[in-house]
């Protein structure tokens, strides 16, 4: 008998994806710790920020709703 080339098994599904994520992820330039706090703080800021206009529209609205309804 002559010899025969060894049969490559396919990976496993979830293999390949854990594979393929690792190779991904390290592809990706992750920011600096001071990069990371100042883009954090950003963050917060326009937060904070759209919270208190989302808070003054919903109220403005609110009134307005008041208004047009009358109290009962």
């Amino acid at each position: 008998m002559g010899r025969s080339t060894p049969i490559v098994k396919p990976d496993n599904v979830f293999v390949r994806y854990f594979k393929d994520t690792r190779a991904e992820i390290s592809k990706v330039t992750w920011p600096t710790r001071e990069e990371g706090f100042r883009l954090t703080w950003v963050v917060l800021v326009v937060t904070v920020i759209s919270a208190i206009v989302l808070f003054g529209l919903d109220s403005l609205f609110s009134a307005l709703v008041f208004l047009i309804i009358g109290s009962h």
